[in-house]
This record gives structure tokens, sequence and C-alpha cells, in this order.
């Protein structure tokens, strides 16, 4: 059965209200991948893809975190209005709860926020990890990160702020395309991270570059084979593809 908006934003501001499948196979098939952003990085160079967000800019909340899950997006904006007479109304305008509610176990919140400014913390991670996601990719501020590795609801982040966005920050869509460190990610898309970056694959590319991904790890594996049983530095030379 589909789910319904629970009526926080604007019915015109949500996008897809379920997103396309992705192949368990596939997902399966990266989370097999012994270096999961490095060789789908790789992969995707070989392929035109760009997409690929070093861990020194989206910075994870838990180094020991490793995610293979389809996007579920979110776009914030910083509001106009005076934070004190924000407070005086005691009406929050972030409403990512729309995501978490049209969310599906294995998804990823994927999230073009407001730097320096929080755009989720402790309630809505755990929502999020109530729903069956995996952890969320923001661009902008987070706060709450203790709680958030304590749940298992792995973040990646621009930065960390204990600042609340309840009075600062705006929800203006759910489900619609986003622009996270300049890359543009649809819902629906796949969503790699590790302790390394963060690597967005268009949807309809995911078994292109997992075929891709799979070919590298078979070479480099014979190639640390080949290093542990002392071939020659001759032997040790990348083959051109």
């Amino acid at each position: 059965m589909q789910k319904r908006p629970l009526g926080k934003l604007p019915p015109d501001a949500i996008g897809m209200l379920a997103l396309p499948t992705i192949a368990t196979e596939i997902l399966d098939g990266f989370r097999a991948l012994p270096d999961l952003t490095g060789m789908s990085s790789d992969a995707m160079d070989e392929l035109g893809i760009v997409g690929v967000i070093p861990a020194c800019v989206l910075r994870p909340t838990d180094s020991n975190a490793r995610m293979v899950g389809r996007a579920l997006t979110v776009t914030n904006i910083a509001t106009n209005a005076m934070v004190s007479g924000a407070v005086a109304g005691g009406v929050s305008k972030l409403g990512e709860i729309e995501a978490h509610n049209l969310a599906e176990p294995g998804d990823v919140l994927v999230l073009q926020g407001v730097d320096q400014i929080s755009n989720m913390g402790s309630i809505s991670a755990s929502i999020g990890r109530r729903q069956g996601e995996l952890g969320a990719i923001v661009d902008g501020a987070v706060r709450d990160i203790d709680h958030s590795r304590a749940i298992g609801y792995a973040i990646w982040s621009r930065s960390v702020s204990p600042i609340t966005g309840k009075w600062r920050i705006e929800t203006v869509a759910i489900n619609k395309p986003v622009t996270i460190c300049a890359v543009t990610v649809n819902p629906g898309d796949l969503v790699l991270a590790d302790e390394v970056g963060v690597c967005f694959i268009p949807h309809d590319r995911a078994a292109n570059v997992l075929e891709r991904a799979r070919r590298i790890a078979a070479s480099e594996k014979l190639r640390q084979s080949k290093i542990v049983s002392g071939a020659p530095m001759s032997e040790l030379l990348p083959k051109s593809r």
C-alpha cells in the first residue's frame, strides 16, 4: 500500500511517494567489494560518471560505518525569520519527518541542507532508524552525533553544530533532486559511503558500475597476491585497460 504524506509540507513539495527499486543482487554486490568507495570511484571514472565526495568534505561521524542504500532526498533552506519570533511562535519548519514517513528499510536520507546550523538531531535520527534507514548524508550540519552513533544511524556531514535548525531552517522539498557538494542526486539513486568518502551512482548506472568495480577488485586481488608471493617488479606494473 502506498504511503501518504503527513501534511507537514504542501502537497507540491513532495515528489515521489515511492522510489524505484534497486535489485538485491546489485546491493549485495556492492556490499561485497573489499574497498567500497575506492573501487566504485575508479569504476565511475572509467564510465565517466561524476558523483564522488571525499571524507574530508563529508565527514563520517562513525569511522567504522559502511552504507549501501537508496537515496531518500530532502531539501532544506535557511529562513529569514528572526529566531526570537520563531521561538515565540513555537512552530518548527523542519520537515524531514515527511521523508522518514516514506522510508523503506535500507534507504539513506540524502539532505541538501544549511551549514553550521543543525539540520537533524537525535529525534530525527531515532525516527529514521526506527523506519529502517541506514543513515544520512547531509550537506550541512548535524548534532547529537553521540546518539546517532549509539543507535547505529550512520551520518556523513559537512559540519557538526549545536545550533538548532528548528527556528532557522525550512524544509521545502522531499524526494526531489538535490545538490550535494555540487553533485546532483535524484531520489532512488544508489548511495555508497564508508570512512573514505561517499559515492552517488545514478539509478540506471548501478549495474554498470558494479560490473566495472568487480573487475577492478579481481585485478587488485591478483596484484596483491603477486606482491605477497615475491613476484618481480616487472610483473607488478598495472596493465593497461
